[in-house]
This record gives structure tokens, C-alpha cells and sequence, in this order.
């Protein structure tokens, strides 16, 4: 009976943390910082949904938010940029879940004609990722 109660407390627990209506979204930005003229195309993918491709003028932001998972929640993303689109980054932009659950975390990426930058809001902008021209992977 023990036992019982115990998992009827975690279910119930996991049931009002995933509720969400108390709890501030996450969320995923991006930026293009790049030269005049120059169309940075991001690409998302979570386990459940392919977010589909985004073209940003320079200037222009796109942001998406979703309630981060107990068990697991990383959201993969592909930016290419340059002519035809030859410099890219693939790489994970939000990771989450695992029982450590961040409500309200905010990720920031920023193209910039170097690489890609990244903050959480209130933090100077650090290069994460540099631009590469290898071939792609099958996914892309």
C-alpha cells in the first residue's frame, strides 16, 4: 500500500507540474545580425514536431515557446545563410527535462557573419557555434 501511495503522489505531482497555467513558458529566439541582404533560414525539429523553415531578413527575429517536459525536451535546429545558403549550423538549441525542469528559460541565438551566439536574456552574447560548409547531413 505503500508503494501505491507513493506513485499516486508522483503522478499527481508530475500531473500539476505539467499543467503549466502557473508556470512561464520556455523559449527559443533567433536573430539575424547578419550583413544587409544576407537571409539566414533556420530550421526546428522536437521529437514530436518539425517547426518547418523560417527565412529572416537582417533584423528580423522568430521565436517559438512550449512547456519543457519532466522527461526530456531538446529541440534541434539548423541555420544556413550566405549565397545559396552554403554556411550552416546544425546543433541542439534547447535541452531540458530529465527531472531538472527550468520553467521560463529563455535561449537567445544570434547569426552573426562569424557564427552563432548565444545568451539567456541577461548575459553578454558568447560564440557557440562557427559556420561551417561540409557536407550535410541526410536529415538536410
Amino acid at each position: 500500500m505503500n508503494l501505491l501511495s507513493c506513485f499516486l503522489t508522483v503522478i499527481a505531482l508530475s500531473a500539476e507540474l505539467s499543467n503549466g497555467e502557473s508556470y512561464d513558458k520556455d523559449s527559443v529566439h533567433f536573430i539575424n545580425s547578419l550583413n544587409p541582404n544576407n537571409i539566414l533560414r533556420v530550421h526546428c525539429l522536437t521529437h514530436d514536431d518539425d517547426l518547418g523553415y523560417h527565412l529572416l531578413s537582417p533584423g528580423q527575429t522568430y521565436e517559438f515557446s512550449f512547456y519543457e517536459s519532466i522527461f526530456k525536451t531538446k529541440v534541434n535546429c539548423a541555420l544556413w545563410q550566405g549565397p545559396g545558403f552554403k554556411f550552416y549550423a546544425i546543433f541542439t538549441a534547447f535541452r531540458g527535462g530529465s527531472f531538472i525542469v527550468h520553467y521560463g528559460k529563455k535561449n537567445f541565438w544570434d547569426a552573426r557573419e562569424d557564427g552563432i551566439y548565444i545568451s539567456h536574456g541577461n548575459d553578454s552574447p558568447k560564440l557557440k557555434y562557427k559556420w561551417s560548409t561540409e557536407a550535410l547531413s541526410p536529415i538536410y
